[in-house]
């Protein structure tokens, strides 16, 4: 079974008040949302916060989520996912900082974990979520 993640983050100000969004698919259900605010951020900052706290909410799951078979995870960031595909170099050191995170939480997490850009209009859940619209 594959779970897929869909996350996004944005700051009013860049850096400013920012927020996340994450929404959980299996089967084509929603089955799992989740709004934070996050203190003052960029909106890159808020982007892989958005991931890694998704990540650390997946392991916190309850047994529903067993049969899991892999992860994919979509962002409308273009940044965020080629820098976590290793496409783009990472020259920032606290987007290095989250980078290593997310690996570790990979390892936690234990399964195969595929990074996807989606444009804006298919992110609309997430997106809402951050602009508290939902």
């Amino acid at each position: 079974m594959v779970l897929k993640i869909f996350t996004d983050g944005g700051s009013k100000g860049n850096p400013g008040p920012a927020a996340i969004g994450i929404v959980f698919y299996l089967d084509g259900k929603k089955v799992f949302t989740h709004r934070e605010d996050i203190g003052v951020a960029t909106n890159n900052e808020a982007e892989y916060r958005a991931v890694i706290t998704a990540l650390q909410r997946f392991k916190n799951l309850d047994l529903r989520f067993k049969n899991i078979g892999k992860i994919e995870l979509y962002s409308d960031s273009q940044l965020l996912v080629n820098q976590v595909k290793g496409t783009y170099k990472v020259k920032n050191a606290k987007i290095r900082e989250f980078i290593l995170k997310i690996r570790i939480l990979e390892q936690e997490v234990n399964l195969p974990i595929s990074y996807h850009l989606v444009p804006r209009e298919k992110n609309r859940v997430a997106d809402a979520l951050v602009n508290d619209k939902y």
